[in-house]
């Protein structure tokens, strides 16, 4: 009797741990289910006092996202997840107002704590499960401004036959007699050369998978050989979805999945050239570029803050909302620290993902291709009592 018990106790084990749902970062929410979640009274709440320290790199990136909010144009976006355009604008007023004047960090977190409802992410479950965190960046790349030898990998503006909806959707491409089709894929593009002789390259790069990486992140420095840069912003995409070049080459078991990241990448498609077109024509998402001045701008067209900005699925959750990135303790590279909600992604498609803006240049590259962490995604909004108390505008 007693070995029978252990047995039944040993395979109920084995069940359980059978059963326990691997997390699937890209699965969209339910049909009505909310993106936002209110933490529960004794619910854990991030540790998020530490971050009165940086207030003053953390202001600006407030900034923006005020005169955002502020603009005629941000109401049409508005209420999301129950949130007022009222209330987003508000929280940020009343936000900024604690980090200019609160006087120690114990002060700081006792008036975040009694004025602001604190949210978390549906995730990837519906119900708070947590997300995955990527990065990205603005890349400098080798180029030209005109097709050489050594440099034949261009980088195109937008297409004028590219239709956009008034949110900037993409709606295909206008044909003669007037009417839509769907855009070209990557692959249909590069391979039938649909966008030759148009006049619309910008640059000419020297490494194919350096063009594929400017894609990814929507923005590159592209430095010509005199040393003069060219800043290149994004302009929109073919309105295909994004694949990820790292998730394939683990399908097709070219690469570890523990050991993913852009270094590898390039390692393995410098030895594999044929392999690496062949793996970066799965990705039928295309994006064509504008040039700028200045920095990289997010989708609410204000420049985007390195590690402050982040790129969410902006059908979820309301724009320029202040927002809170914590990985799982032992991630690395870790992340806690107070964010925006100022961009989005080709990648970001659900409740459980977000991207984090990491700046320009070869260091935050490289950070870009390793980041992939697992954690919670906070957003803060005043409480219904405290936004009652501000002044009325």
């Amino acid at each position: 009797m007693k070995l029978r018990i252990v047995v039944t106790a040993l395979a109920l084990a084995f069940f359980a741990a059978a059963c326990k749902t691997k997390p699937d970062y890209g699965r969209p929410l339910p049909p009505g289910a909310p993106a936002l979640i209110e933490l529960k009274p004794g619910e854990r709440r991030p540790d998020f006092a530490r971050e009165f320290a940086n207030r003053d790199e953390l202001i600006p990136a407030v900034e923006r996202s005020l005169a955002w909010t502020r603009s005629k144009h941000a109401a049409q976006f508005f209420p999301k997840e129950g949130i007022t355009l009222e209330r987003a604008i508000a929280s940020l007023e009343r936000f900024r107002e604690v980090l200019e004047h609160a006087a120690t960090e114990q002060e700081f977190r006792a008036l975040i704590d009694e004025e602001f409802t604190i949210y978390k992410s549906a995730g990837w479950d519906a119900k708070g499960g947590g997300v995955l965190y990527t990065a990205y960046c603005t890349p400098i790349l080798k180029g030209s401004r005109s097709q050489q030898p050594g440099y034949g990998h261009p980088l195109y503006a937008l297409p004028p036959d590219l239709v956009k909806g008034k949110d900037g959707e993409i709606l295909g491409r206008k044909l003669a007699d007037g009417s839509l089709e769907p855009y070209p894929t990557r692959e249909a593009i590069e391979a039938n050369h649909v966008l030759d002789g148009r006049d619309l390259e910008l640059a000419w790069l020297a490494d194919p998978l350096d063009a594929y990486i400017a894609h990814v992140n929507g923005s590159a420095i592209v430095e010509l050989p005199d040393g003069e840069q060219i800043k290149l912003g994004y302009a929109g995409k073919n309105g295909h979805e994004y694949t990820s070049l790292g998730g394939e080459l683990v399908k097709g078991k070219e690469l570890k999945a523990d050991e993913v990241s852009l270094q590898k990448i390039r390692e393995w498609g410098k030895q594999n050239p044929a392999k690496l077109e062949r793996y970066m024509a799965r990705n039928a998402s295309y994006v064509f570029f504008t040039p700028i001045e200045g920095n990289p701008r997010g989708c609410l067209n204000f420049e985007v803050t390195p590690r402050r900005s982040i790129a969410t699925d902006k059908e979820l959750f309301p724009r320029a909302a202040l927002c809170f990135v914590e990985s799982k303790p032992k991630q690395s590279p870790a992340w806690s620290a107070f964010t925006l909600d100022q961009d989005r992604g080709g990648a970001i498609r659900t409740a459980g993902r977000a991207d984090i803006y990491l700046g320009i240049g070869p260091d935050a590259e490289r950070e870009a291709g390793r980041t992939r962490v697992e954690g919670q995604l906070y957003y803060f909004f005043l409480k219904p009592e405290a936004l009652a108390r501000r002044p009325q505008p």
